[in-house]
């Protein structure tokens, strides 16, 4: 396999992995009967983004890149916000 079919196989793992979020997501509400998004689901998008920030970066896609560059920004921010709203209930006892 060349240099180009690896890079497929980044593109379609970041992909895949991207779209797993989606799938777990629709499991875990699934199971709790409420839409909910897990914090597995904010790890797969930050992981899912960082592999096709690579193959966009690879394939000097400035829209790719800008998408999936603040699509990372976002999902960071995120985490950030739950980690501090455990915290802020674990302080208040809850």
């Amino acid at each position: 396999m060349g240099e180009d079919g690896w890079w497929l196989l980044v593109g379609f793992g970041g992909q895949a992995l991207f779209m797993g979020r989606f799938v777990i997501q629709w499991f875990v509400s699934e199971r709790r009967r409420r839409s909910v998004i897990p914090v597995s689901f904010w790890f797969l998008s930050i992981l899912g983004a960082l592999v096709l920030l690579a193959y966009a970066a690879h394939r000097r896609d400035p829209v790719f890149i800008a998408g999936q560059g603040l699509g990372v920004a976002i999902y960071l921010r995120n985490l950030h916000l739950i980690r501090a709203e455990r915290a802020q209930m674990r302080e208040a006892g809850g």
